[in-house]
């Protein structure tokens, strides 16, 4: 639901990978942000609306996404699908993260615009710091970037996970990302993205930020 920029992109990603999409959107006009290549199915109406979603084929939807302009609309959508058509895999775009928080609670996935622009930023303006790439709906748990300080360049995954009590899932490594075994060796220009109780996270950050005991 919804086809600005971010609908029409999510749309033409997907029919890309080889699904098959629908679009909703009450402005025709916004159907030609998707190009005349494509094969999708494009829908006018308001995207909570029971008869439209029929029509757009929700009976035999895989997931749904409301990616329009409105709070409101998005989670109202998001609702609807996943109570009345029982679609499961569905997530919705929220502008406001305090509302965000709340609907993730209620075990609706959100994306609240605001707050990951703003991280990103942040992880740009301060990259000696962690900010959470996610986080879990309790606030328990998150998943941050690391920084680490050179003096680990040479250390295993597996010595890093041992002085932290961390996980480190992946590295981002030359521009890419990585799934690193207990023998993966840190190396200068890595970064590290560690699961961490959010209660531990100050001490995680103080460990990696020093060098290794020992050095």
């Amino acid at each position: 639901m919804g086809c600005g920029r971010v609908g029409s992109m999510l749309a033409r990603s997907l029919e890309k990978r080889g699904h098959s999409v629908a679009i909703i959107d009450m402005n025709t006009e916004a159907f030609r942000r998707l190009g005349p290549d494509f094969a999708g199915k494009t829908v006018k109406g308001v995207g909570f609306d029971r008869e439209v979603l029929l029509e757009s084929g929700i009976n035999d939807a895989e997931a749904f996404a409301a990616v329009s302009s409105g709070d409101n609309s998005n989670i109202l959508a998001a609702r609807v699908v996943r109570e009345t058509f029982n679609v499961d895999n569905v997530v919705a775009r929220i502008y406001d993260p305090g509302r965000a928080e709340v609907y993730e609670r209620l075990g609706i996935p959100t994306v609240a615009t605001v707050r990951w622009t703003s991280d990103q930023v942040l992880r740009r303006l301060l990259p000696a710091g962690s900010e959470p790439q996610w986080r879990d709906p309790s606030g328990s748990v998150r998943l941050v970037e690391v920084h680490v300080n050179r003096s680990w360049v040479g250390q295993s995954i597996d010595q890093m996970e041992a002085a932290t009590g961390a996980r480190i899932p992946f590295l981002g490594r030359l521009g890419s990302g990585q799934v690193p075994r207990h023998s993966t060796i840190f190396q200068d220009g890595d970064l590290v993205y560690a699961a961490v109780e959010d209660r531990r996270l100050a001490e995680v950050e103080a460990i990696l930020g020093d060098p290794p005991k020992g050095h």
